[in-house]
């Protein structure tokens, strides 16, 4: 019988609780679902045996110091801890803990970041000359403090360094994240009863945004680019080309591209293809209807430009999505 796989996840002062018990719930699963096959050993490690309160008020017990891990570490699991500010969330960089990951991240056969743990990942050293990705609120901050790290706040997760270096994104991405390991580790059926038992998707893949376009467009300086993003919205199957949304606005073609730009962060054009992917994606979770009928509703038009618009912004096909998280009505 192999040895057990040992998962060591660290553990510190408010350390956000659902990125250490999610994925050691999933590995707890995989070993009961593949009647101990799986043999996942999940020890948390902390700077001293004993309990740790989390930032939910919950308090943890590590099974070992983090001067006692050793070098027999499979999987090295970092999540994060967040300090709130005026400014919003700020990822706390714990200085003993990052020259422990530091110490430690060499002997692991593979390291992962949960959430804002990207942020001690980094600090580490770990992530330069790499993409990686956090929790959406920290990765300006991410991104400002580590400029050699390639910071893409969209994924779920980001998988890099041929598999041996895992990020993920925020809060509930812990189970992507972790299913994900899991399916490297014991294969797709594996991973998929796990799901099933945990009552989510096999896996939201790795390109798939962590939230939706109304979500990420926060309101801008101008009420009138405002406006239009909600006239977009309720006009997804017109006709919104640049020159058709610049008339609108009553400005030159080139004017309004470079207003939208500045005000948005993104160009008409690609701002118009994300919310009518938007649309598309809901109703092929939620619905039944033909291809045909979803790229016409969503404003893709054709098939074949709701297929192009699904590669290259989720990298995957409309079918393989729908597959994957298509909501099963009674």
């Amino acid at each position: 019988m192999p040895p057990p796989h040992r998962v060591v996840i660290a553990v510190f002062p408010d350390v956000d609780l659902l990125d250490v018990t999610g994925p050691a719930e999933v590995f707890a699963l995989a070993n009961r679902e593949t009647a101990g096959r799986a043999r996942y050993r999940v020890l948390l490690a902390g700077p001293a045996v004993g309990a740790v309160r989390t930032s939910a008020g919950v308090r943890l017990l590590t099974d070992v110091s983090f001067d006692d891990v050793g070098d027999q570490v499979d999987t090295l699991l970092v999540p994060g801890a967040v300090d709130m500010t005026g400014e919003g969330p700020v990822a706390r960089i714990d200085p003993d803990v990052v020259a422990w990951v530091k110490a430690t991240a060499p002997h692991a056969r593979r390291v992962a970041s949960v959430c804002v743990g990207a942020h001690v990942l980094a600090a580490a050293g770990l992530l330069d000359g790499k993409t990686a990705t956090t929790h959406w609120s920290t990765a300006a901050q991410l991104a400002a403090d580590h400029p050699d790290v390639t910071v893409d706040p969209d994924p779920i997760f980001v998988r890099t360094d041929r598999g041996r270096l895992w990020t993920g994104a925020g809060i509930s991405a812990c189970l992507d994240l972790a299913l994900a390991l899991v399916a490297e580790d014991q294969g797709e059926e594996t991973a998929l009863t796990v799901a099933r038992q945990l009552v989510v998707y096999l896996k939201r893949q790795g390109g798939q945004s962590q939230f939706s376009v109304p979500l990420r467009r926060t309101a801008t300086n101008r009420r009138d680019i405002d406006e239009l993003r909600r006239w977009i919205a309720d006009h997804l199957d017109g006709d919104l080309s640049t020159g058709a949304m610049a008339a609108r606005m009553c400005l030159s073609e080139r004017h309004f591209a470079r207003v939208f730009t500045q005000e948005t962060g993104t160009s008409p054009a690609a701002y118009v293809e994300a919310a009518r992917i938007e649309v598309a994606r809901r109703l092929l979770e939620s619905t039944d209807d033909p291809l045909d009928e979803v790229a016409g509703v969503s404003g893709l038009g054709s098939v074949e430009t709701l297929h192009r618009a699904f590669r290259r912004q989720l990298a995957t096909t409309p079918a393989a999505y729908r597959r994957r998280f298509r909501t099963q009505t009674a």
